[in-house]
């Protein structure tokens, strides 16, 4: 494993004396380093839409999104997988996340599993990995062998796959033609991809997931009409996206909103159409969960 060769390990030279330098003038540098990793991603817009596009076919066909990752990569794709169901109202099994080492690797690194080809497909078949799911495979380096055999077993079982990778030319991108390369250029701290290559990934993960979900109706105008109410705050988030959306006061969607069963969309709906809560519910059904195409 040559390591010089990669954008990911190369020693940055405008953090040369970091370790000298003071607290604000570093502060300073980490910050317009960081824009590195917003301009890296201008280069792979047709590659993220092509990524996106696999995922939403993956989605209307009940299929699933799984990240697959090692170390800040696989936390990276458990912390998307998670946030899905209370932001999409999605179930909990419909976007995973596997990071090396299993679940208990996001608190506690287990280094060494970046290593295993065999974990990662044991994982898969326990999951019934099919041809429905979209495997997104994401690794700084573009070299993990967990990642690699992943992606692998992805495409022997017929199903779409995708990676994320912070290096040009990677061992990833030889087997996966759906590779998005970001690349933002050597870390501050040397070999530290938590820095600029994470924040990076998540901006592109971010992407994924959101637009994803938009496409298949978790989403009508820029409001996220799926959000669970599950707390306070989100009840609060829900009435006023209500009240937003349709023009309605606070009173009137917390009415609606408490006749709609705490569905935002269904709620919308019947204020929208002025429907009641059963009709406004097979009006959604019929139009795919989709507030715009909703016909009477």
């Amino acid at each position: 494993m040559n390591l010089n060769t990669l954008t990911t390990e190369t020693a940055n030279p405008l953090s040369k004396n970091m370790s000298a330098m003071t607290v604000f003038d570093t502060i300073k540098l980490f910050n317009q380093e960081d824009y590195k990793a917003v301009k890296c991603i201008e280069s792979q817009y047709l590659q993220i839409e092509k990524v996106i596009n696999l995922t939403i076919n993956a989605l209307k066909k009940d299929g699933r999104i799984i990240y697959i990752g090692a170390g800040t990569s696989g936390r990276l794709g458990v912390l998307e997988a998670v946030e899905c169901p209370p932001t999409f109202g999605v179930a909990y099994d419909k976007v995973v996340g596997l990071v090396a080492g299993g679940d208990s690797a996001f608190k506690i690194p287990k280094e060494d599993m970046e290593d295993s080809k065999e974990a990662i497909i044991k994982e898969l078949k326990q999951l019934d990995l099919n041809s429905n799911d979209m495997v997104i495979g994401i690794a700084a380096s573009g070299l993990t062998k967990y990642v690699i055999s992943g992606i692998k077993y992805a495409q022997k079982v017929g199903s779409s796959n995708a990676a994320i990778v912070c290096n040009f030319n990677s061992e990833i991108k030889k087997i996966c033609a759906n590779t998005i390369e970001i690349v933002p250029g050597p870390e501050l701290l040397t070999g530290s991809t938590r820095l600029k290559a994470a924040t990076a990934t998540k901006m592109v993960l971010n992407m994924i997931s959101t637009i994803s979900m938009t496409q298949i109706g978790k989403v009508y105008q820029n409001y996220m009409v799926d959000v669970q109410l599950s707390n306070q705050k989100l009840v609060q988030r829900g009435i006023n996206i209500v009240s937003a959306v349709t023009g309605c006061n606070e009173e009137v969607a917390k009415k609606v909103l408490k006749e709609a069963h705490n569905s935002v969309k269904t709620a919308i709906v019947m204020i929208l159409y002025n429907l009641d809560y059963i009709t406004a519910k097979k009006s959604l059904e019929k139009s795919a969960g989709k507030i715009e195409q909703i016909s009477l």
